[in-house]
């Protein structure tokens, strides 16, 4: 058996113990990797070694596959009722209630978010969204469809069966659920990939779907690298459908992976440079709240970040000084803290990444206005940075940082900052500021994203759809959208009295 990882907090936020297996999560059981190998979990705050969880292998997702379609023929799928689903399903919710600090706690130590963000955002989302697909468990129908009174004909949504999933270290248990809520609602079974930066929270999910209930083979999770275990769920041909929430790039080969082998049905979330526009006549305090959250979020790890800021000319030079000092107010820190909103960058690969960002918009020419550079003296914290002046050809504007950098930009009318806000090969999201409802709506229907905020950024609710327009993926998570992606349709004809 892997060994237990346990682990005592003691901080001003939360104090107490936690205590869960750190092996691959098989057919209801913990096992070590086929390999025995492990992969090492890195604090964020301070570099060190948190602990280690069994490394997977494409024949550890053979086994999880197997234990899934096992699953999938005889105690879920088709023979498991909507109802009896539904159940299941508020049961782990009601579990991760009972534990929410406890996760939220593990999410601050092992991808480094603020932990009070961690439980009012991520926690208590992730708990709303399985009682949103709780309650859609015995609603998946099909429609009589009028042909003649000779024929009854009629469609049926079934599951697709084995599904796999790969999931992001940005949001590690709330991506956890929006993948597994509507695949278990719609009685898909399931082979999960976590990110290796970041799998402890699904792991001690696992121990709570034990808890629950759920038939062993139902959910698997197998954790490991992208190069392998994910390339051995994009490639399975006993897998029919893929999901993955990731960089554009690597949503690419995914795409190609899954066409490849078994043209596996295939939904993508992937990155943006979301454009957040701020007219003349917005409420500026709003306006600068917004915009804050907006940006610095998450530690500006949120692939819907308004990292440019798009203000019209009358009030940039207002706006600007107002940010800068609202920025320079931004509490960077250690995420048990109970005054900080910013902690570190989940690892030194992102880190580097986005210091290297940062000297390119310094080299191109581009003014910072705050930060710029490292905070503290361990760990991998970046300061809030804010960056004008710039050109749109420079990569600081064109490219997704996915870290607390934004850029300020001026713009004249409707006209130019539409023109500048679509030139993007990105469309998740975008936002504009105005008091005039016509202009508003105007502006949401005419940028081309999936999700457009009036007046707020980055609020979610789990029965609205999210998705991008272009390269920010395919398909829709949440919202009724997203069982669409778990279920196939199939069309019955009874004859009633035709003859030829």
């Amino acid at each position: 058996m892997p060994t237990a990882f346990t682990y005592e907090f003691d901080t001003p936020v939360y104090k107490g113990k936690v205590s869960f297996n750190t092996g691959l999560f098989i057919n209801g059981q913990f096992v070590d990797g086929s390999k025995k190998t492990t992969m090492d979990v890195v604090n964020p705050t301070n570099g060190k070694v948190i602990t280690s969880v069994s490394e997977g292998t494409p024949q550890d997702v053979d086994l999880a596959v197997d234990a899934a379609q096992q699953a999938f023929e005889t105690t879920y799928g088709l023979n498991c009722p909507g109802s009896q689903r539904s159940i299941l399903i508020n049961k782990l919710a009601s579990l991760m209630e009972k534990h929410a600090d406890e996760l939220a706690a593990i999410e601050a130590l092992d991808n480094g978010k603020a932990f009070n963000m961690a439980r009012n955002l991520d926690v208590a989302g992730s708990i709303d969204c399985l009682r949103y697909y709780a309650g859609w468990a015995d609603k998946i129908s099909g429609n009589v469809l009028e042909t003649t009174e000779d024929k009854l004909t009629y469609t049926r949504h079934e599951p697709i069966g084995v599904v796999g999933q790969i999931i992001p270290w940005n949001f590690p248990l709330l991506m956890f659920v929006w993948k597994i809520g509507p695949a278990l609602a719609t009685g898909n079974t399931i082979v999960l990939k976590t990110s290796e930066f970041t799998p402890l929270s699904a792991l001690r999910v696992c121990q709570l779907v034990q808890e629950a209930g759920f038939p062993p083979g139902v959910l698997n999770v197998v954790t490991g690298y992208g190069n392998t275990v994910g390339n051995a769920i994009t490639t399975h041909m006993k897998i029919h459908k893929v999901a993955f929430t990731g960089s554009t790039l690597v949503g690419r080969k995914v795409m190609e992976a899954a066409a490849k082998s078994n043209l596996k049905n295939v939904t993508l979330e992937l990155g943006g440079k979301s454009p957040n526009i701020i007219f003349n006549d917005a409420d500026l305090d709003q306006a600068l709240n917004w915009t804050s959250f907006g940006l610095f979020f998450n530690h500006g790890q949120c692939c819907c970040a308004g990292t440019r800021i798009f203000v019209q000319e009358a009030i940039y030079d207002e706006f600007l000084k107002r940010f800068i000092a609202k920025s320079q107010a931004v509490k960077v820190g250690d995420p048990f803290a109970a005054d900080t909103f910013q902690g570190p960058q989940v690892s030194d690969i992102q880190y580097n990444r986005i210091m290297g960002y940062i000297d390119s918009g310094k080299k191109d020419g581009a003014t910072v206005h705050i930060g710029g550079d490292r905070h503290g003296n361990e760990g991998y914290f970046v300061q809030p940075t804010v960056f004008s002046n710039t050109t749109p050809d420079m990569r600081i504007v064109q490219e997704e940082i996915f870290g607390p950098v934004g850029v300020v930009i001026k713009f004249k009318d409707e006209e130019d900052v539409l023109r500048q806000a679509n030139n993007t090969i990105y469309g998740l999201a975008a936002a504009v500021f105005t008091k005039d409802l016509h202009r508003a709506l105007t502006m949401a229907h005419k940028l081309k994203a999936g999700t457009i905020w009036v007046n707020c950024y980055n609020v979610l609710n789990p029965n609205v759809p999210f998705g991008g327009f272009k390269q920010s993926g395919i398909g829709r998570e949440l919202g009724q959208h997203a069982l669409d992606n778990y279920t196939e349709v199939k069309a019955v004809h009874v004859n009633l009295g035709l003859k030829i």
